[in-house]
């Protein structure tokens, strides 16, 4: 007798949370839901045909899978939340004490608050179609929409601000680093006009250059002047005029050849050759560090462009509708599967009182 007044009493125990359970479902507060589809756009690549085989295959998303998951994780923060708190005053909204008991929030903790938050707002990815899909619960239609609209509005606000931000950093960083190819390109530029001061040469290459086109003139003079040696006639004595003449004349040049080579390469001070290697090595730093720094600037315009037209907007597809008709609680799902559920556990629990009075007899 005791084991059959235990299981009438599990019986009975478990009609009453089933009878609850749909009354709950009967007279649980309606909510409405407001839903809004979204998509990231980028205006840099709109008109740009591109090729992208991860999407033909599906499930990826898209180029912008990236950034819709940054933007999900964003409308479901906490920072997005007191935002709505403050436009909508969500708090109070959702631990109305008019609504059930089961469905409002009791405790109005920044923890708990945020947790209701979540199970009455949806966002969720689409990883075939590549939108966010969103979803949020209101006890009333006009608040459920607000939701909606502000999730969106402050979608795109946040993916702009974050996108802006990441361009003025990197326009930021190129312009120092202009600043700093400016700054050593007038450095080298002033090495190489204090190595001409202190040398006391315009340039030490033109010097060179100058002074072998005076030995090669010197060189032609000489040769012109062993010409006319070797033209004199063999008679002439080696002390005639003419032939000592010429003789001192060739001496001269080739003394002056001999001063001039002299210049290029003295084995006493700095030779002009050493001179003309210095001055090349700092003409070349010059010119690499102007290279450098037309190559910045180049990047500077090119990275302010971008940061002028990338802005990822946020095209709705569908616009936040005022609903009405109330989606939740879902009623008719809910008691049918209680019942489903009740007949079930009612069903395990007489098999189980047979099989437990047929071992007590």
């Amino acid at each position: 007798m005791r084991v059959r007044r235990m299981f009438r009493w599990i019986q009975r125990s478990i009609a009453i949370i089933a009878l609850a359970t749909m009354g709950y479902w009967l007279f649980a507060s309606d909510r409405y839901v407001s839903e809004a589809i979204v998509l990231i756009e980028h205006t840099d690549r709109i008109g740009v045909p591109s090729f992208d085989i991860g999407f033909m295959l599906g499930g990826v998303g898209g180029p912008n899978r990236p950034d819709q998951l940054l933007l999900r994780e964003y409308l479901l923060s906490v920072d997005m939340l007191r935002k709505l708190d403050a436009a909508l005053n969500l708090r109070a909204h959702y631990s109305d004490r008019s609504r059930d008991l089961a469905s409002r929030m009791w405790f109005q903790d920044a923890e708990r608050f945020h947790r209701h938050y979540l199970s009455r707002v949806e966002v969720e990815f689409d990883d075939v179609a590549g939108v966010l899909r969103i979803r949020a619960q209101a006890y009333d239609p006009k608040t459920a929409r607000s939701i909606a609209d502000m999730l969106v509005a402050e979608g795109e606000r946040f993916m702009n601000v974050l996108s802006h931000d990441l361009a003025r950093v990197q326009v930021a960083f190129l312009d120092t680093q202009v600043q700093l190819a400016h700054d050593t390109v007038l450095r080298a530029s002033q090495a190489l006009l204090d190595f001409q001061n202190q040398k006391g040469l315009t340039s030490p290459l033109a010097t060179v250059e100058s002074i072998n086109a005076i030995i090669a003139r010197l060189e032609a003079q000489r040769t012109d002047i062993q010409t006319q040696i070797a033209s004199l006639p063999l008679s002439l004595t080696p002390d005639h005029s003419n032939l000592v003449m010429l003789r001192q004349t060739l001496a001269a040049v080739e003394q002056q050849i001999a001063q001039e080579r002299a210049k290029l390469a003295s084995t006493t001070g700095t030779p002009l050759n050493t001179l003309v290697e210095e001055e090349l090595r700092l003409q070349l730093d010059v010119e690499f560090k102007v290279d450098v720094y037309k190559t910045t600037l180049v990047a500077l315009e090119k990275g302010r462009m971008d940061a002028s037209r990338t802005i990822k907007k946020v095209s709705v597809l569908q616009t936040p509708i005022l609903p009405e008709y109330p989606l939740e609680p879902r009623r008719i799902y809910g008691i049918a599967a209680t019942l489903c559920i009740f007949l079930i556990v009612a069903g395990i629990v007489k098999l189980l009182e047979s099989i437990v009075l047929d071992h007590v007899d």
